[in-house]
């Protein structure tokens, strides 16, 4: 009867050890999961805020670019305009310096 006693308490200790083992396997499983899903989360947020702001990104991008061109083309018909002004001053000029010259003719 002591045998059978001290068999039945060694396979209840050997029960509880796999028990106890088996709950803090599972304890751990568990960190591990929540862990991961909490990993999950912040990555999916960090993704949303990196894709927003690349969407704003690309919008302010769009706006500097076509106001850079709107610009380039500002620059370019004041360009002109400016040569055009200067080209037609040179030709008044010539034209009353030949103007005084005529006068200046008359006089004589």
């Amino acid at each position: 009867l002591d045998k059978f006693i001290d068999e039945r308490t060694k396979l209840e200790k050997e029960e509880m050890n796999g028990k106890h083992a088996y709950d803090m396997l599972m304890q751990d499983v568990k960190a591990q999961i929540e862990q991961a899903t909490q990993e999950r989360g912040e990555k999916a947020e960090t993704k949303a805020k990196k894709l927003q702001a690349k969407a704003d990104e690309e919008g302010e991008l769009t706006d500097t670019t076509s106001t850079k061109e709107a610009d380039e083309k500002y620059l370019a018909d004041l360009t002109a305009t400016c040569q055009q002004k200067a080209s037609d001053f040179e030709s008044r000029q010539q034209l009353r310096a030949e103007e005084i010259e005529a006068i200046q003719k008359a006089i004589e």
